[in-house]
């Protein structure tokens, strides 16, 4: 199984890379596939590649997604003696 998860361009850069921003974090990735991509668009980065532009509602919504698996992942590993004392 392969996943792809929503960054937004924050940055242009040389040789058709671009810097983006992913729940925080930023990696380069390559635009050889999207380059019609911008700074302020989304892209669905996948093994270091933006393999698709796409809109920001779609974009956050499947953002939303990974943070709720997160969060229950987080939930999960949460020593007993922590839920005691909550």
């Amino acid at each position: 199984m392969c996943l792809a998860i929503p960054g937004c361009i924050t940055k242009l850069e040389d040789d058709s890379m671009a810097t983006v921003n992913i729940m925080g974090a930023t990696r380069q990735v390559s635009l050889d596939l999207t380059p019609e991509a911008e700074v302020g668009d989304y892209v669905l980065v996948h093994a270091g590649f933006a393999i698709e532009v796409v809109d920001p509602q779609s974009a956050q919504e499947t953002l939303d997604l990974v943070q709720q698996m997160v969060d229950l992942v987080d939930d999960d590993l949460q020593p007993a003696s922590a839920e005691a004392t909550a």
